[in-house]
């Protein structure tokens, strides 16, 4: 499956497509532990085209799309180097 990588600066998703993100060296901090954390590259984001197309200094601080994660996990545009579409579910025997 490593073949089916994007790199963000090959294409982008769709506007709202959720999709399997690629961070490299991305903490998780563990609810509950003092301040354990685990590192996990592979996360489950959405990307938000042109989100901060009309707020020009978040835009130049941190570009103009945005990844909206599930829970706690939103990243700014350039901590997401690939993705992925997200794969098909099992097929019901």
């Amino acid at each position: 499956m490593t073949g089916d990588w994007i790199a963000v600066s090959d294409r982008l998703p769709e506007d709202d497509q959720r999709v399997l993100a690629f961070i490299p060296g991305n903490r998780v901090f563990l609810p509950g532990k003092d301040l354990a954390f685990e590192v996990r590259e592979v996360i489950v984001l959405r990307f938000c085209a042109d989100y901060f197309a009309d707020q020009a200094e978040k835009r130049e601080k941190h570009g103009r799309h945005f990844w909206a994660g599930e829970g706690n996990s939103n990243h700014f545009f350039s901590d997401v180097t690939h993705w992925m579409p997200m794969p098909e579910g099992p097929i019901p025997s």
